[in-house]
């Protein structure tokens, strides 16, 4: 890469930010949510909204003070931040935090959601908060179910109402919408956090203890439970069987698609056909693999795996177990009811930013409704816009030609200090090249062999019985395919990122973190994943000899 180029793209931006020396950072768990490179109004809503959510759990919790809620004012103190255009999170204060927790550790929560620990950090557990969180973190725990339920069935029907009638507004209605959408994005997103850090992954925790000490799997415990993801693959069936009509599939999860964090991706509802390819997918599948299928089968699964837990237990672990279980079961699922609050809001937001950029070409001020999205969301929704003495085309012009410069490098998933780009296609490889073999993290038991099939957009996937899905990194859009493969080999993430959850929830074998699966594996490579071992073993290459494949890992 050219030396003036190098340099403009390290320059300080909305995109990019200067990291004190000896931050750790990582793009692992929030480049699932906002994967690739973000473009200016997504960056502009993501960051701010992460550096209060991921500091609002350990306000509730007691861990963090009260006064180190907001956003400080010094960005060396800032824990999120964006990075050649992909966000990132400071692992380093996470380990802080998670040291300052009864029973927890930040070494443990470091390697749970981001796959490795700082290499620098030792964890050294306190209770100088210890009063604090007695005071604080038993209030939370009794609060944050009902708040995620009650701020799910609200957000639904804002979300519904807004969409509707967004074509009827005037460009101020419009831009206080776009406004209301960031607050609600930045509410829902925090209450995730909230209940993630709080409740989830402790009782995560118990859960997985309590199954290792009793022999059985901890997801199978679990089988059998509702959650949003299933909802979307039940209403995806009954359309593939014609009854619930596409329309009305489209009404009820409209706000999912490919890349769905970015505001500039397009959506199921403004992209109906890719909901059409799914039904029609479906429908080639028999009766006999219905998600209510899979779900009776999960229940057997479920009391199985509970008969034999039980059978272990003395009648006083037992009255423990219980309760563990039933948290884990009220709980657990609600990792994915936050989500659908916080990505509603985005849609709105998603919906606002086109409608407003429809206005802005009428009036002479863009030229490309998309423009819109290479504005942050202060012009969006301020009076830059229309003023005259605003060069918009320069300005849009610039961030443009930033963000393609971001999208041909490539940093880490983790690094300390500022990361290094390297060009697109060069990553740090985890696979023996000896062997053919990756290794990653087993996020989910079991083996499985089959064809490898390599997908990057959901939309343009094909995948048949027996497939097992290689990706970079999943959302809830993905979970269509996920219940189609196989097996799920995931580039990034740890236990609990989101297709380790959902993959438990399915009972498909998954490794995560392999980094590069898709760049080393190909289409039509047969391969066995070991859920267990959380390795990748390439049986047969499709395309390529051994050589070459050797050379690709390389």
């Amino acid at each position: 890469m050219q030396r003036d180029l190098m340099s403009d793209l390290t320059k300080p931006t909305p995109l990019h930010m200067t990291s004190p020396a000896e931050a750790t950072w990582s793009s692992i768990n929030l480049a699932e949510a906002v994967p690739g490179v973000m473009t200016p109004l997504t960056a502009s809503v993501w960051v701010p909204a992460s550096e209060l959510g991921l500091r609002e759990p350990f306000v509730a919790m007691g861990a963090l003070p009260p006064h180190r809620r907001g956003i400080p004012q010094d960005p060396a103190e800032h824990i999120t931040g964006a990075f050649f255009g992909r966000m990132a999170v400071r692992v380093d204060f996470l380990c802080e935090m998670g040291d300052l927790i009864p029973g927890h550790s930040g070494e443990a929560l470091a390697r749970d959601f981001f796959g490795f620990v700082p290499p620098d950090f030792h964890s050294r557990p306190s209770n100088r908060r210890l009063p604090f969180i007695a005071a604080r973190y038993p209030r939370t725990l009794l609060t944050i179910g009902r708040r995620i339920d009650r701020l799910r069935v609200d957000t639904a029907t804002w979300w519904g109402w807004e969409i509707a009638g967004m074509h009827l507004k005037d460009l101020a209605h419009a831009k206080r919408t776009a406004a209301e959408a960031r607050d609600r994005f930045f509410d829902a997103l925090a209450a995730q956090a909230v209940i993630s850090a709080t409740v989830i992954q402790p009782v995560q925790d118990q859960l997985s203890k309590l199954a290792a000490a009793g022999g059985v799997d901890a997801a199978a415990l679990l089988r059998g439970s509702s959650h949003e993801e299933g909802a979307v693959l039940e209403d995806l069936w009954a359309a593939s069987r014609d009854s619930l009509d596409e329309a009305e599939f489209i009404r009820r999860h409209g706000y999912h698609g490919p890349g769905e964090g970015e505001l500039a991706t397009r959506v199921w509802r403004e992209d109906p056909e890719a909901v059409h390819a799914l039904v029609q997918r479906y429908r080639a599948k028999p009766d006999s693999e219905s998600p209510h299928a899979n779900a009776f089968d999960g229940l057997r699964q479920r009391a199985e795996a509970e008969r034999r837990l039980f059978s272990s237990l003395s009648p006083a672990a037992a009255v423990r177990a219980r309760l563990v279980l039933r948290l884990a079961r009220r709980y657990i699922p609600l990792r994915g009811t936050g989500k659908v609050s916080y990505l509603q809001s985005l849609d709105v937001l998603r919906a606002a930013a086109r409608h407003i950029g429809a206005m802005l070409v009428d009036a002479g001020r863009l030229a490309d409704p998309e423009d819109a999205f290479y504005l942050t969301i202060d012009e969006l929704t301020g009076d830059v816009v229309a003023d005259a003495r605003t060069d918009l085309a320069t300005l849009l012009n610039a961030r443009r030609l930033e963000r393609r410069g971001y999208q041909a490098v490539a940093i880490p998933s983790a690094w300390t200090g500022q990361p290094t780009p390297q060009p697109t296609g060069t990553s740090d490889a985890t696979d023996d090249s000896e062997t053919g073999l990756l290794s990653g993290i087993g996020a989910c038991a079991g083996v499985v062999e089959g064809r490898a099939v390599v997908v990057h957009d959901p939309a343009e996937a094909d995948i048949t019985d027996g497939d097992i899905l290689i990706t970079h990194t999943t959302d809830p859009s993905w979970v269509s395919l996920m219940f189609l493969s196989a097996g799920l080999v995931v580039d990034i993430g740890g236990l609990m990122s989101h297709a380790a959850v959902v993959a438990r929830e399915l009972g498909i074998p998954c490794v995560m973190n392999t980094k590069t699966g898709t760049t080393v594996l190909r289409t039509g490579d047969i391969i066995r994943v070991d859920g267990d071992a959380g390795t990748v073993q390439v049986l047969k290459s499709a395309h390529l000899s051994t050589a070459t494949l050797e050379r690709t890992s390389r």
